[in-house]
């Protein structure tokens, strides 16, 4: 069985066979996953996705590049979303100074108040970093995320930082970038990283893993990255699928069983 904790299934590039897609992955054993918010308009499109799908859940939040939509009125409207049945996490949140899209002030005021929408509705978070490593590191240790719990997603950073991380109580989520050449750094974090705080994921429509880079991603692909950390990890494929889906579970505060009728 496999959790896909991250995906964009609300994306436009599904919109000419979302329906098929979302049957086909679960023929092929993806028997969960987490449509995860990024924009103001995914919020209702997320909604709308996970509704009457009990293989399916929601985490709504506002991408860092994207905080320039919010204000306080929508901010109480987001909390109202996160407050909702199928809502896991609060995601995804962080910061990301690639584009700087919206200025680095900007970003971190509205991480530091989603972080504190998810201390307060006692939801896990998941957590976008890219270029952005020492000040997401700071707002962790000030924030005390661990407290909060969640995941790094798509991580990219160190595997001095993973390990803090981990220590902190945070899981490290893995995607279609592991199977990449020239990713040493990467296998190095999950060679450090025990399998326990590991989670599968595939940002999908992007990052799709070899063999099949470049083209459209989807969760039955995280089969080539399970395969990826049994091979980094000494251990089967099998094996990779089972504990990252019990510690998906446990991160999203799931149960572990799963009716398969």
């Amino acid at each position: 069985m496999i959790f896909d904790t991250h995906t964009h299934y609300d994306d436009e590039a599904f919109d000419g066979d979302r329906e098929e897609v979302l049957s086909s992955i679960r023929e092929q054993g993806v028997l969960r996953f987490v449509n995860v918010s990024a924009e103001w308009t995914s919020l209702e499109k997320t909604r709308k996705l996970t509704e009457g799908r009990r293989e399916a859940y929601a985490a709504y939040g506002i991408h860092p590049d994207n905080v320039g939509e919010l204000n306080d009125q929508r901010f109480e409207e987001l909390k109202t979303y996160c407050q909702r049945q199928e809502c896991v996490a609060v995601g995804e949140i962080g910061l990301d100074y690639h584009w700087n899209v919206e200025s680095r002030e900007t970003q971190i005021h509205w991480f530091k108040r989603q972080l504190a929408l998810a201390r307060e509705l006692k939801l896990p978070i998941i957590i976008h970093s890219r270029d952005a490593a020492a000040d997401t590191m700071e707002i962790a240790r000030c924030e005390d995320i661990g407290k909060i719990g969640g995941v790094v997603h798509c991580y990219s950073y160190s595997a001095e930082q993973a390990k803090e991380y981990v220590d902190m109580g945070m899981y490290i989520g893995i995607g279609g970038v592991l199977t990449f050449k020239n990713t040493r750094k990467l296998r190095q974090v999950v060679e450090v990283v025990p399998l326990e705080r590991i989670v599968l994921e595939t940002d999908c429509p992007y990052l799709a893993p070899e063999p099949n880079r470049g083209r459209r991603n989807n969760s039955a692909y995280l089969k080539y990255v399970a395969e990826a950390i049994a091979g980094i990890k000494g251990i089967t494929p099998e094996e990779t699928e089972a504990v990252t889906w019990e510690n998906a579970c446990r991160m999203y505060g799931l149960p572990a069983e799963v009716d398969l009728v």
